[in-house]
Order: C-alpha cells, then sequence, then structure tokens
C-alpha cells in the first residue's frame, strides 16, 4: 500500500490564519508554518499560480518544515490557460514585453513571443528544482479551467505541458465534468496512464456543468484527491470570495464514503496526496484531521 498524505492548500490563507487554528503565539509566517508541519506532512502551494514564487520564499518554505516534508505546488495560471495579468508575469518577463504593458484586459499564450514563452516555463521550472533539490516536492498540480474541454487540441496541449516538464511529477485536474463522462472517461483515463499523470480525482457540488463525477481513478505512481466541499449553493455563483465558494465542513459520513475508495488508490499508487481546499476558517484542518483518525494514519 502507497504512503497516505493529508493536508490542505493555502496553509497561509487569512481565513485559516483568524480561524484560531493557529495559537496565539505563532504570529509569523514562518512560525506557522513550523506549526503546520508539525502537524501535517503535505501542502500545496497555492499563491504559484498567481505569481513566480521568490526565492527568499522559497527559502523560507525549505527552511521551516521538516525534512520529509512534501509541497504540491499549483501551475502558473498562464500554463494552465487561465486569463493573466500583465503584472503577475516575473519582473524580468515583463520588462522584455514592454511593449504589451498597455494590452487590455488579460494576457493568454498565444499573446507572447515564443522565446517569453519558453522563459516563462524555464524559470517556473527553476524555482520546482529548488523544491526538488531539497527533497520536498510532490506534484505539480495543472488545473484547467471550465472552458477547456475534451478535444484532440487539448490533449496536444496537455502533452506539450508534460513535455515541458519532463522531469517532474504533474497532476491533472478538470474543471468541466465531459473529460469523466461515459463518453469520454476511457480515452482520458488511457491518455493519462500512457503519459504518466497524475488523475486528480475530486470531492465536489454534482448536478452542474462544471461538475467532475469523483472518480476515484489511479493513472500514475503518485495518486491525488482534492477536495472541494460540497457547497452547490454558492459553486457557479460570479464575484464571491473564494471562502464562501467552498465554504463546507464535511460531515463523518461523508468522508467515510471515501475511506474504501482511498484505501483501493493507495494499493494502486506508490503515493497518495489527499488536499483539502473547503477554505473557510480551519474548516480544511478540522476534516484533514479527521479523515486522518478515519484512515487510521
Amino acid at each position: 500500500m502507497g504512503r497516505i498524505l493529508v493536508g490542505i492548500s493555502a496553509w497561509s490563507d487569512r481565513s485559516l490564519v483568524e480561524s484560531g487554528f493557529y495559537p496565539a503565539g505563532v504570529k509569523t509566517p514562518s512560525d506557522r508554518l513550523r506549526y503546520y508541519g508539525q502537524e501535517f506532512p503535505v501542502a500545496e502551494i497555492d499563491s504559484s499560480y498567481h505569481f513566480f514564487p521568490t526565492r527568499r520564499n522559497l527559502e523560507l518554505w525549505l527552511q521551516n518544515t521538516p525534512e520529509a516534508f512534501t509541497f504540491d505546488v499549483k501551475a502558473f495560471s498562464l500554463f494552465t490557460l487561465h486569463p493573466t495579468p500583465f503584472g503577475s508575469l516575473p519582473r524580468g518577463i515583463r520588462d522584455s514585453l514592454g511593449g504589451l504593458a498597455e494590452h487590455k484586459g488579460n494576457l493568454y499564450p498565444h499573446h507572447l513571443p515564443a522565446e517569453a514563452l519558453d522563459a516563462l516555463w524555464q524559470g517556473f521550472a527553476r524555482s520546482l528544482e529548488a523544491i526538488r533539490a531539497a527533497g520536498k516536492l510532490g506534484a505539480v498540480l495543472f488545473q484547467f479551467p471550465p472552458w477547456f474541454h475534451p478535444s484532440p487540441e487539448n490533449l496536444d496541449y496537455i502533452g506539450q505541458c508534460r513535455d515541458r516538464l519532463a522531469s517532474y511529477r504533474l497532476a491533472v485536474e478538470f474543471r468541466v465534468g465531459a473529460w469523466l463522462d461515459d463518453g469520454h472517461r476511457e480515452d482520458t483515463l488511457r491518455f493519462l496512464r500512457e503519459h504518466g499523470l497524475t488523475l486528480v480525482c475530486v470531492d465536489e457540488p454534482q448536478g452542474f456543468r462544471s461538475s467532475v463525477l469523483p472518480v476515484a481513478g489511479v493513472t500514475a505512481p503518485l495518486a491525488f484527491i482534492r477536495f472541494h466541499g460540497r457547497n452547490g449553493a454558492n459553486w457557479e455563483k460570479k464575484g464571491i470570495p473564494a471562502d464562501e465558494r467552498y465554504s463546507y465542513l464535511y460531515d463523518e459520513k461523508e468522508l467515510e464514503e471515501w475511506v474504501p475508495k482511498i484505501a483501493q488508490m493507495a494499493e494502486k499508487s506508490a503515493e497518495l496526496h489527499i488536499i483539502f481546499k473547503n477554505k473557510h476558517g480551519d474548516y480544511p484542518a478540522r476534516n484533514a484531521r479527521q479523515l486522518r483518525l478515519l484512515l487510521g494514519l
């Protein structure tokens, strides 16, 4: 049976900090990460979706976590075809693209010259390598948007991402249900297996066009589950804060539903990462603790 790691996304999320999860004396970012690392063996770096990690942040993350700690890193928004503000690009890239500073709206890969896009991928890989060199890199999480539908072109793009980061473990999360519906599921799973890519299994509200079925599939040595909560009332609402969209506290019965699935996935994988994304107050930490007990960890 593979090793099971349970943790949460965004250990420094303001809602979590304000919830009382951290003791009163734990006030600085470094103190919070040290405290978090004493309880959980894995964390998801969410900020890398918005900005490249700075050298200083990388140093702090690596210095303030135990030797056996693991970071899963969310891929930069531009790489997953999400709208990306010009100001989110690293300064060196921005300086080389001065003409785009006045670009109206967000950027997508097709807005950038090939050499700038190559430089972005290479810079992101350097950040990953710093974490891997410390023995703390888990998966690189590619969370594709709801408008990223099954098609030969999009499968080819996923393959390009694999080629760009060929020496790292990539995990793929879909945000539209068609990828795992009856007509596409087998093809999707086959593609991921053939390319050594991890399917991110999700627990999320069902009944929406964007809803992805909770398929407990293992397509690579590293398996992955993310718990988004089941807040159907807010799932597709526009313009609301993330802690309202993901505000959901799982009860014990809902978590127990996953115990046999988790056991099956662990038997088929070398390692299984379970991340709680239901970020509202201390909900993710409470549910991570609860699931850990149910699993006997």
